[in-house]
């Protein structure tokens, strides 16, 4: 079941261009970030309204999050973190407007966001901990190091794995049930589906987003 227009795809097709349409709408959600953040900056005000009132909201609701899991140390991690929310969460939306198709629904997009998160994860845990961080995955009990590396190595390992199939699982389902219901009936019918969709994007940005400020925060525990 494929949408019966995309509006980037057909332009792609005139330029004779084939990147795949999941590129060129992670594109579209670059430009619409860029350009959100480029408005709001430009007219910055001490009393918010409009864009900045709403950017600050989502900014402050993402910082409170962040460091109410990760701690103080996590906001050093702010600006990826809030990028990852706001990129998936633009990204699942982007797919309730006709003729548009959300990046999310596609599983090398969410692969790319995941295997970022765990290069990140150990990125982090190494900056902060340096050869130390191997102690993450000994366990408690030195006489069972052997094993339970092995098994946090599989759980670090499918960590990606998760990240990325839940993420596509849902926004890809979604997308199905959505194009099934307006090829049967496009006349109201698809409403309640698109409504159930916004929760849906909302969910699943927050369930990325909070999983990866999980991983990153057991990084930057000190292993016990």
């Amino acid at each position: 079941m494929t949408h019966p227009f995309l509006l980037l795809k057909w332009i792609e097709e005139q330029l004779h261009l084939h990147v795949g349409e999941h590129v060129t709408y992670t594109w579209l959600v670059m430009l619409m970030l860029i350009a959100v953040a480029f408005v709001v900056s430009r007219g910055i005000k001490m009393v918010p309204s409009g864009w900045q009132n709403l950017m600050e909201s989502v900014i402050v609701g993402i910082e409170d999050l962040l460091v109410e899991t990760m701690g103080p140390k996590g906001k050093t991690y702010f600006p990826m973190i809030a990028t990852f929310a706001l990129f998936i969460l633009v990204s699942n939306l982007i797919g309730l407007v006709p003729g548009l198709y959300p990046p999310t629904a596609n599983l090398n997009t969410n692969a790319a966001l995941a295997l970022t998160v765990f290069a990140m994860t150990h990125i982090v845990g190494i900056k902060e901990h340096g050869i130390s961080y191997l102690k993450h995955f000994m366990g408690p009990v030195l006489a069972l190091a052997p094993l339970i590396f092995i098994i946090e190595i599989i759980g670090h390992m499918a960590r990606p794995l998760s990240l990325s199939l839940r993420l596509f699982g849902n926004m890809y389902g979604h997308e199905i049930v959505l194009m099934i219901f307006i090829a049967l009936v496009p006349f109201l019918l698809p409403v309640p589906m698109m409504l159930m969709g916004v929760l849906v994007a909302f969910i699943q940005a927050f369930v990325f987003t909070l999983l990866a400020m999980i991983y990153m925060a057991g990084a930057l525990e000190e292993a016990h």
